[in-house]
């Protein structure tokens, strides 16, 4: 019986061997709906991963109020809703943080802009550094501790100093092995801080470095480099168990510093760890669901293709089917192979799908710093997916051949 079997498998996949062309566009079919699948997947399982780091942008009992939310769906109508709002200014979270009073541990200022260069001695960096005006509380809502030298203080901030804190990563970019940043003068778009401390290493969220900035005092930013821009303000809650009660005394403050009626709604955002995270998880089920309709129509379109292919299969070799049947070959027989040949075709498919699947995630999660990913599920999904399109398809053809009589198939085959 084992020796029958093996015998049935070598016969389906030499027939395939013989039409390779047929057989290998057969396999692309499969292999573009698990591609598709599977590349996603690897994709945003990196995301997901990363998760876990992006839980720490924020310090602990920490939200944020700001200008915009994290992420923005619904196209240029829902993006002009919010760029038509009036920005946070200075006045206002300084008023916010008298209404917050007491009642929160800590409230920082903070504003960024993206894309400058920095510049030491004859060393420069790419032009994707972050510039960011911030306070005394910074750090500590952000969650960075300063590892070298000293934070900002109430002074850089009165005097609006040109004092800078650097990230770990913009440290070591502009500085060599040994050489101590603190003291020294740097250049960001042509203007000059000296250094007065260094914050220790974050790492990435969602893909994106942490450690890549200069801190220079929020007065000095919005009287040097951009006077008009919206503050996000950050509130730390004096301990987890009042840190709703906390977010809800400061709505309340927000608005009444941004001067808004009862019947007002809110014109501004309210940004948490758990908000950040969930609004890349609302990204990843819509990509992820995109990604699921194409690969079943694909899959599906394949499937096709695998019964037509086995249908004109059947009818080249209804001769060859019918000599075999003739010296006793038996139907179970003929069935199996033709089966196995729809199974060896969409689970080839499945492989090479796989494999290029993963390899196109992995470069994407590679280029965003997302670390690799192998969706193993997903994997083992695919397998057992194709394996049910190969026999689903395949079992009409496989019973026609297994049921053509003997004597009319030599008789009427070519």
């Amino acid at each position: 019986m084992a020796m029958s079997i093996r015998e049935t498998i070598i016969q389906a996949a030499t027939s395939l061997a013989a039409n390779k062309l047929r057989s290998a566009l057969t396999t692309l079919g499969v292999a573009v709906g698990v591609f598709s699948i599977i590349a996603v997947m690897t994709a945003l399982d990196a995301v997901d991963r990363s998760i876990a780091s992006g839980l720490s942008s924020l310090g602990a009992n920490t939200f944020q109020f700001q200008k915009y939310p994290a992420t923005v769906f619904g196209g240029a109508h829902q993006r002009d809703k919010y760029s038509n709002r009036k920005d946070i200014t200075w006045q206002q979270a300084q008023m916010f943080r008298k209404f917050m009073g007491p009642r929160a541990k800590n409230v920082g200022f903070m504003i960024m802009s993206q894309a400058n260069q920095a510049r030491y001695a004859n060393r420069s960096t790419n032009p994707d550094v972050t510039l960011t005006g911030g306070d005394e509380n910074f750090a500590s809502a952000n969650g960075f501790d300063v590892t070298e030298g000293r934070n900002l203080n109430g002074n850089d901030i009165l005097y609006a100093s040109n004092t800078a804190v650097i990230g770990n990563e913009l440290a070591t970019n502009l500085f060599t092995q040994g050489e101590k940043p603190i003291g020294k003068e740097i250049k960001v778009n042509g203007k000059i801080y000296r250094i007065t401390g260094v914050f220790s290493k974050k790492g990435s969220a969602f893909g994106q470095s942490q450690d890549n900035f200069v801190l220079i005092p929020i007065t000095h930013y919005l009287s040097h480099i951009n006077e008009q821009g919206s503050i996000s303000v950050t509130v730390e809650a004096v301990s987890q168990k009042n840190y709703q009660e906390t977010i809800d005394q400061a709505i309340g403050a927000m608005r009444l510093a941004r001067e808004l009626t009862i019947k007002m709604p809110n014109d501004f955002e309210i940004r948490t760890n758990e908000s950040l995270v969930e609004s890349f998880r609302g990204i990843q089920r819509i990509v992820g669901t995109g990604a699921f309709i194409i690969s079943f129509m694909a899959l599906l379109t394949a499937g096709v293709g695998i019964m037509n292919i086995m249908l004109v299969s059947v009818t080249e070799r209804t001769r060859e089917i019918g000599i075999r049947m003739s010296v006793g070959a038996p139907r179970r027989t003929i069935l199996q192979q033709f089966l196995l040949e729809a199974l060896f075709l969409s689970l080839a498919g499945g492989l090479i799908g796989i494999a290029f699947g993963a390899g196109a995630g992995n470069l994407v999660a590679l280029k965003f710093n997302l670390p690799i990913m192998f969706p193993w599920l997903w994997m083992l999904v695919s397998i057992v997916v194709c394996s049910g399109i190969g026999v689903s398809f395949g079992i009409f053809p496989a019973w026609k051949a297994a049921n053509l009589d003997p004597v009319t198939a030599v008789r009427t085959a070519k």
